[in-house]
């Protein structure tokens, strides 16, 4: 591939963020800017499905100034998809024709945008050049709202669903305490989180030293003991005359058994999660007969571009960036991660993970950083956390609304001519 200039692939995968399409701009602007090494990127529709039925749209066909405006517009540009991709003695059949699509497209770069399975993904078509004699090379650039890859100080996409989540906290609690002389006295918000409570503890923020607010959070870390979280809603309402509860939809009892179970699954084959918070809800009316509001934050938080985090719009762009810079470098199987130099004043620098210490490895919140009665935060999380939602980067505005680019996404014309069924 050295000798040849190839072309590169581009998907987005899994849930999408406030500020994934930073990335997707940080990967075409920089691969423009290496037309030496790069030919075409094409972006795969609907993530690696795109791939599989060969529906690749041409990037080139965007103009400079659409493509710059990805780091203003929320979701997923390309489209994404939960699809992951089984190993090569299970699913042959798949990378063979991901083979025959990249051959026939001369596609020699991989850069696949998401999380843990996404990183897991990419890892097996980095493993395509040893076990199926095809030069392919993988990077996997990160993104996901759970903050829960390995080795990265964080994920691209958490910041801003944490400065949503921190703000619609703060904003809440104020209007419960405007109202619970005589009416709701508990506010119970729902955020994402199947196993790590990250965006949760985000919930923290909403009081500080200027803002003393009472809010209980509820961990996936944490075992959910009815009885202690009961006594510790009583005392806030008893002290504060309401309180705001953040739960994560992963929280699960002892036994391991999550209270949003729904005995459903998703295409990953996880737990169908959602609706914690009127089960929670509910509870409180039952043991304490407090009157209650509850709330699912759902895509909400993870579109809220508005309101998204600078610190996470420019780790975004700049993980897509990195991504190409790694692979002109002439490597593969890696990842840039978010090397954290300091709190304050808070700095960082782009690292490089190998994909082997990636790929299916799940960061869970440190035991220090929850509270020691397990519904809040440490002073070192509040540290970590706080200078990943700061700087405001708002999109334009016009007539009152925030003006987002929908690309043009022209089709690449197929060169197989045949179907493939997922």
């Amino acid at each position: 591939m050295a000798n040849k200039k190839m072309n590169a692939f581009y998907a987005q995968s899994g849930g999408v963020t406030a500020v994934i399409n930073a990335s997707a701009a940080g990967v075409i602007e920089t691969a423009r800017k290496h037309k030496d090494k790069i030919g075409k990127v094409y972006a795969g529709r609907n993530g690696i499905i795109g791939a599989l039925l060969e529906d690749l749209v041409d990037t080139g066909k965007e103009s400079k100034s659409a493509i710059a405006n990805l780091k203003y517009t929320p979701s997923g540009a390309f489209g994404s998809c939960r699809f992951k991709l089984k190993s090569l003695e299970a699913n042959k059949r798949e990378y063979e024709r991901l083979i025959e699509v990249f051959k026939a497209h001369d596609i020699g770069y991989f850069f696949y945008n998401g999380g843990g399975d996404s990183a897991d993904t990419c890892f097996k078509v980095s493993q395509l050049s040893k076990k199926m004699g095809y030069p392919i090379q993988a990077i996997h650039v990160p993104k996901t709202v759970d903050n829960d890859l390995p080795i990265t100080d964080n994920c691209p996409g958490f910041g801003s669903v944490a400065k949503y989540i921190a703000v619609a906290t703060r904003e809440a609690s104020f209007d419960v305490r405007s109202m619970c002389a005589t009416s709701t006295k508990v506010f119970v918000l729902e955020v994402m989180g199947r196993h790590a409570g990250w965006i949760a503890a985000a919930g923290a923020l909403a009081a500080d030293a200027d803002h003393d607010i009472p809010v209980v959070i509820l961990f996936p870390e944490i075992p959910f003991d009815r009885t202690k979280f009961m006594a510790a809603v009583d005392a806030k309402v008893k002290q504060y005359g309401y309180c705001s509860v953040v739960v994560s939809e992963g929280v699960a009892t002892a036994d391991g058994k999550f209270l949003a179970d729904q005995g459903l699954k998703d295409n990953f084959g996880h737990t169908q999660l959602g609706g914690v918070a009127p089960v929670v809800a509910n509870m409180i009316r039952e043991d304490l007969g407090l009157k209650y509001h509850w709330a699912v934050a759902d895509y909400l938080q993870r579109a809220g571009r508005h309101i998204a985090s600078k610190n996470d719009v420019d780790q975004a762009y700049a993980m897509g960036k990195a991504a190409v810079e790694l692979a002109v470098q002439g490597k593969n199987s890696v990842m840039p991660t978010v090397v954290r130099l300091s709190d304050k004043p808070y700095k960082w620098k782009v690292g490089e993970a190998p994909l082997s210490k990636v790929a299916n490895v799940e960061k869970m919140m440190p035991k220090s950083f929850i509270s020691k009665d397990g519904f809040g935060i440490t002073p070192k999380c509040r540290a970590y956390l706080e200078p990943l939602i700061q700087g405001e980067d708002s999109p334009k505005y016009k007539n009152g609304m925030p003006q987002y680019t929908t690309l043009k996404l022209v089709s690449v014309p197929k060169k197989l001519g045949d179907t493939f069924e997922l």
